[in-house]
């Protein structure tokens, strides 16, 4: 499925409706500058053989660069999309590199394990900060070996995985702490694509506000309107904090308490660019580090003098 909006592109994939994921992770658009950079080195990193590290903030669209990635490259294999957050400690051997049969009281059958599933595919990795460095260590060597060995199996088995994971945080900080593996944070290193929060892209953002509109219109069979060009400038000046979940939501909302033809700023719930800034103000004063503060207060200083 695809379609335009506002002239630009929207990329969709052809079995978006038979996906699992949410609205959200089933459109891109590279219609911001920011974005087209984007699009430019993750093309060039597809095609290699090489892991890649996704950088962004939460709801930013990371699993949907991975499955770009994947799609774009030769590998014939599935595309196994994990939440390392939700990977249990006790079975996380056995989760992700999967056990030999009676391995478990009443496992009469062997599983592959994540790291098997992808085997001639692509492994993504979500939040990949959350794994206990022990399995860290044990998926360096995966990597680096090309074999797995299975919980209770005699010897290891060869597998052919591209690794894409994604994080939320400086992991070069979770090195110093302590908390991540320095050799596959490395490792990891070869390949990274920053995804920019959805505020620095800017440009992508009435786009994909069409593309939800058009979606969820669909879904519930409901004629679609247009966006005010009120409505354009409220999406465009809000910060954004919980990047394209936030936007989907909004757009959702919008579509059930809109009455007319036209989506208008009130149908948005959205607080206006003044008391957004006003927010962010009282923010930095309660909670901000004295750097920040004191650079508040140069700009005020600044503004003042204008």
């Amino acid at each position: 499925m695809s379609f335009e909006a506002f002239g630009q592109p929207l990329l969709t994939f052809p079995d978006a409706e038979k996906s699992p994921l949410s609205i959200r992770a089933k459109a891109l658009v590279f219609v911001d500058p920011r974005s087209r950079q984007l699009r430019e080195e993750l093309e060039q990193l597809a095609p290699r053989s090489i892991s890649v590290l996704i950088r962004g903030e939460t709801g930013s669209g990371k699993e949907l660069l991975a499955r770009h990635i994947h799609r774009a490259s030769d590998r014939g294999g599935l595309f196994v999309s994990v939440n390392c957050g939700a990977i249990s400690p006790t079975y996380a051997d056995a989760e992700l590199f999967g056990y030999a049969a009676g391995s478990y009281s009443g496992s009469a059958s062997s599983r592959a394990g994540w790291f098997g599933s992808a085997n001639g595919g692509t492994l993504y990795l979500d939040e990949i900060g959350d794994l206990p460095l022990p399995i860290q260590i044990k998926l360096l060597a995966a990597l680096e070996n090309h074999e797995v060995t299975r919980v209770g199996a005699p010897q290891p088995s060869p597998v052919d995985v591209r690794l894409v994971a994604a994080t939320s945080i400086d992991l070069a900080q979770a090195v110093a702490a302590g908390k991540f593996h320095e050799r596959l944070y490395h490792y990891l290193s070869e390949g990274q694509l920053e995804l920019p929060a959805l505020r620095e892209r800017v440009g992508d953002i009435l786009s994909l506000s069409e593309y939800f509109l058009g979606i969820y219109s669909q879904r519930l069979d409901l004629p679609v309107p247009l966006i005010s060009e009120a409505a354009q400038q409220l999406l465009e000046a809000h910060s954004w904090p919980g990047n394209t979940r936030e936007l989907e939501n909004v757009i959702h909302f919008a579509l059930l308490v809109s009455t007319g033809d036209e989506i208008l700023p009130e149908h948005l719930n959205l607080p206006a660019p003044l008391v957004q800034i006003e927010q962010q103000l009282k923010q930095i004063l309660g909670s901000g580090s004295a750097a920040e503060k004191g650079a508040l207060k140069q700009l005020l200083k600044n503004a003042a003098l204008l």
